[in-house]
């Protein structure tokens, strides 16, 4: 019933309206200039990507019916290290936490779409947010910070 499931695999590796996708434009990244600060008061890339991975692991978490919160890596996870063996694992934890999303959004029944989010605060009573409004955000939270890299990448 639901397309959404497939906005997020176009965001994440499909044939995105805006470009490249997700993928594509982190695969272009050169390694070595993946944890540089281009612009002063910026995010790395290697920091908009750990972002972008523990905001889709987050809403993963959600749609199993935890309540919102901070992600568990955090809002802006820092690099562990600064070399290309960790650039290429940040590229691959990205990966699998949107193969996971997209493995649990292909699991969902349609009903189960309009369910609101679980509050932090109240986890009896919803957000006010359905399941697909916060897959379509992801969607969009993608493309935006897929621009950023590619942006950055220029440098």
């Amino acid at each position: 019933m639901f397309n959404i499931t497939n906005e997020i695999k176009k965001a994440f590796n499909g044939d995105a309206w805006h470009g490249n996708h997700v993928m594509q434009t982190l695969n272009n990244v050169n390694p070595e200039k993946a944890f540089s600060h281009f612009v002063p008061g910026a995010h790395s890339v290697a920091e908009i990507a750990l972002h972008l991975t523990a905001w889709t692991e987050e809403v993963t978490s959600r749609l199993t019916g935890k309540p919102t919160g901070e992600p568990e890596r955090g809002d802006w996870p820092e690099p562990d290290a600064r070399t290309p063996q960790a650039w290429e694992r940040i590229i691959f934890d990205f990966k699998i936490a949107n193969e996971e999303l997209i493995r649990l959004c292909e699991s969902l029944k349609d009903n189960q779409w309009n369910d609101e989010v679980k509050s932090e605060r109240n986890p009896a009573l919803g957000t006010g947010v359905t399941n697909v409004e916060l897959v379509s955000g992801l969607a969009q939270h993608h493309a935006y910070h897929s621009g950023q890299i590619a942006l950055l990448s220029k440098f």
